[in-house]
């Protein structure tokens, strides 16, 4: 009996696990087409918005009521919002100049930093195969970003510092995981992005530094419009993705061990592949599907050895996404 409702527990957590990916795939096509019409904090604050409100309506309602968004460690929730706000303005403005497949690829190697920043700064121990694939990954990213070549844009160094931010958001939630519940920390998560993103909209949301003609700039910087009709539909979609994304990734470390949930996060790779390249009419070159090869195989590898040694470590705790 025991066996059987440990498997039915992965099986859902594996379904969780795949749907969120689903979801957040959704957003990021959806945000880049936004893109070209809006600004980057606007496009957040409705996001957020609209987050918070089926949070508060549904999630928070089904995961004990209110009485769990009381908190002792409100210091450590805004911090953890912070990286996850800075990981999704990096990835996102990034994701306005570069292909959604090669963004999305160098945003991967941040559960190899993950391992990293758990060594650095956890105290945990990694073995010299894991670090192989650390610094393999990061021949990956190398080559994704061609630092000597004359293709080189620095905007790919964007998806690399939220990557960053990521790992760090991650190491954050394995700190306080164990006393604040995943929708606490969805909750403090869209705040903070709609207090950020508001106060962004008060310095650039008259768009008086717009006007470069470069893509990614003009995200950043162009004047708040009154939405297209038309376009509600994408803001309500990225709100409602962001929304239950983070509650079916939070359900699915919560359900089954992280050695086999986090490899079915990098499901999203191929969906931004084929979202790119039906959306965006964006093929990755074979620089760019060496890079992808490196950075998901050395990803891979690391959770196949971390299930082999230790498959109830830290790592199966809550995790929170853009």
């Amino acid at each position: 009996m025991d066996q059987t409702l440990s498997h039915n527990r992965t099986a859902l957590g594996a379904s969780s696990a795949l749907i969120a990916t689903f979801f957040f795939s959704l957003n990021d096509a959806s945000i880049k087409f936004l893109s070209g019409g809006y600004a980057l904090h606007q496009i957040v604050l409705i996001r957020s918005l609209i987050a918070l409100a089926l949070l508060l309506a549904i999630i928070v309602p089904l995961g004990g009521g209110f009485s769990t968004l009381k908190t002792k460690r409100l210091g450590m929730h805004l911090l953890r919002g912070f990286c996850v706000v800075f990981a999704n303005m990096t990835f996102f403005l990034g994701l306005s100049a570069l292909p959604l497949a090669e963004t999305s690829a160098v945003f991967f190697v941040s559960p190899l930093l993950i391992t990293a920043f758990s060594v650095l700064f956890l105290g945990e121990r990694a073995g010299p195969r894991r670090w192989t694939a650390v610094c393999i990954g990061m021949v990956g990213v190398i080559i994704m970003i061609r630092p000597a070549g004359d293709e080189f844009q620095w905007a790919m160094l964007l998806p690399l510092m939220s990557a960053v931010a990521y790992a760090s958001l991650h190491i954050l939630t394995r700190k306080i995981g164990g006393t604040e519940s995943a929708a606490t920390m969805a909750v403090y998560i869209q705040i903070t992005f709609i207090v950020v993103s508001g106060m962004i909209g008060v310095m650039l949301g008259h768009g008086n530094f717009a006007g470069s003609g470069d893509p990614m700039w003009e995200f950043l910087l162009r004047a708040w419009v009154l939405p297209e009709q038309s376009d509600w539909p994408l803001f309500v979609l990225i709100g409602t993705a962001s929304a239950f994304g983070g509650f079916f990734i939070s359900q699915a470390y919560r359900l089954a061990e992280a050695s086999v949930i986090a490899p079915l996060e990098y499901a999203a790779m191929p969906a931004a592949i084929v979202f790119g390249i039906l959306f965006f009419d964006e093929w990755p070159d074979l620089t760019s599907w060496i890079g992808i090869t490196l950075i998901i195989g050395a990803g891979l590898f690391v959770f196949w050895r971390e299930s082999l040694q230790s498959p109830r470590k830290g790592l199966d705790r809550p995790r929170t996404r853009r």
